[in-house]
């Protein structure tokens, strides 16, 4: 375990604690609350899982590293759960396999819920009675384990949603239309030099943030704000889906076999283009971040655009003095929207969408991962892997932070990414 995790569990008094664990639980039913049975059991794509699954294995993390461990009368819900809500922890046993968890019709919602309510009765106990440094750390890595699932269930739901005939909505909520135009896109300039990234401070981080170390810049621009929908139409009319040499090779070969044509989610109709949202189809909104796009297609804009996707170590040096603001799951819309001004300096540097960098996703220099069956929750995935910086309108907001690591495959489309642009100096 690393230092910082050990240091906000020995400062977290119960109360606070035991709030926080109802909190944070509460939230990931009441995402779920206005669905059925049958919406919760969707699998739309093996990358994806159902509700009902990310319900039970946040609840199985609880059991399996803590109760089952720390509180020395429990009794396990049922024990068969322990293999069944298994992600990829080999290090506690077998698990099935991930693109066929949409057939577990068995156990069922109620029994989950159950599951649910028997494991929330267990910590509560624990909580109550006190723990130690280990316990209190992984309380606090289980919390933020079930906020991570709280973004993949809005964006499962989402695609599981997009992918039947009916196209229900998740929410009801509408996002606000966008008030007025945008203008130019501006750029913002830093130095560079000799900096420090990595996080810092009794906070909670996961491993993959640490160690905090120096780092050197050369001079760089960021753009002011996201790339919007109606900058990637100029770029889809620019052909950009059709010209091999905006892609990288294995980008191009991925257009062609998928036959890629616009942003997932976009549909053309008559002269103008569609977006399916968790609310439901509306009409493209042009001043609204774009979304839903790889790693593949966000290079291949920045560069026929004449720029290029900011390192990790540049997002995050520009992203520390930046407030912690944004548009994230609390709203409701799980949508991104406009920036509210054209102010100077950076905008929507948090919340909206997860922004792709150029980084490969690897360890840090000096870089650990916990003991432990734990430490397979991020060390393991430091393969073939880009680095994604800010959050999304699916994040819960207490859960970013400038030194968070978000990464995923350069194909992957469906969880809430986007584009913000990046230049050497001038």
């Amino acid at each position: 375990m690393n230092q910082q995790t050990s240091a906000i569990a020995s400062d977290a008094t119960t109360e606070p604690l035991l709030q926080r664990f109802a909190d944070v639980r509460a939230f990931s039913e009441q995402l779920v609350s206005r669905l059925s049975p049958d919406d919760l059991m969707v699998q739309s794509m093996p990358d994806a899982s159902p509700a009902k699954w990310h319900l039970a294995h946040t609840t199985w993390f609880f059991e399996t590293f803590l109760l089952s461990e720390f509180l020395s009368d429990y009794q396990p819900f049922a024990p068969e759960f322990r293999h069944v809500f298994n992600s990829y922890y080999k290090g506690i046993g077998k698990h099935p396999v991930r693109g066929m968890r949409g057939t577990f019709s068995r156990p069922t919602l109620d029994r989950v819920l159950a599951y649910r309510a028997h494991v929330n009765a267990g910590m509560q106990k624990l909580l109550a009675n006190g723990l130690n440094e280990q316990a209190k750390e992984l309380v606090v890595i289980g919390l933020n384990h079930e906020q991570q699932h709280q973004e993949l269930i809005v964006t499962d739901l989402k695609h599981g949603f997009w992918s039947q005939p009916l196209r229900p909505n998740l929410v009801d909520r509408q996002p606000e239309k966008t008030k007025a135009p945008l203008g130019s896109l501006r750029w913002t300039s830093f130095a560079g030099g000799q900096v420090e990234i990595g996080h810092s401070g009794p906070d909670f981080s996961f491993d993959n943030e640490l160690p905090r170390h120096a780092l050197l810049l050369q001079p760089f621009r960021l753009a002011n704000r996201l790339t919007t929908n109606r900058e990637y139409l100029e770029f889809i009319h620019s052909d950009g889906y059709r010209r091999p040499e905006l892609w990288l090779s294995e980008g191009w070969d991925t257009v062609n076999q998928q036959a890629w044509e616009a942003p997932l989610y976009w549909e053309q109709v008559d002269e103008g283009w569609q977006v399916f949202t968790a609310s439901g189809t509306r009409p493209l909104e042009l001043d609204e971040p774009v979304c839903h796009v790889s790693f593949f297609e966000a290079d291949a804009f920045a560069r026929w655009a004449g720029a290029r996707l900011p390192l990790e170590g540049e997002w995050e040096h520009a992203a520390e003095s930046c407030a912690m603001e944004g548009n994230f799951a609390e709203s409701g819309t799980f949508h991104p929207a406009a920036p509210p001004s054209s102010k100077e300096g950076l905008q929507q540097m948090f919340g909206d969408v997860w922004q792709w960098t150029a980084s490969a996703y690897l360890g840090y220099p000096g870089f650990h991962p916990a003991t432990g069956a734990v430490g397979e929750y991020n060390g393991k995935f430091m393969c073939n892997q880009f680095v994604l910086r800010g959050g999304s309108c699916a994040t819960p907001q207490s859960h970013i932070r400038a030194s968070y690591r978000n990464f995923f495959p350069p194909q992957a489309r469906w969880q809430f990414m986007g584009i913000r642009l990046a230049a050497d100096a001038r």
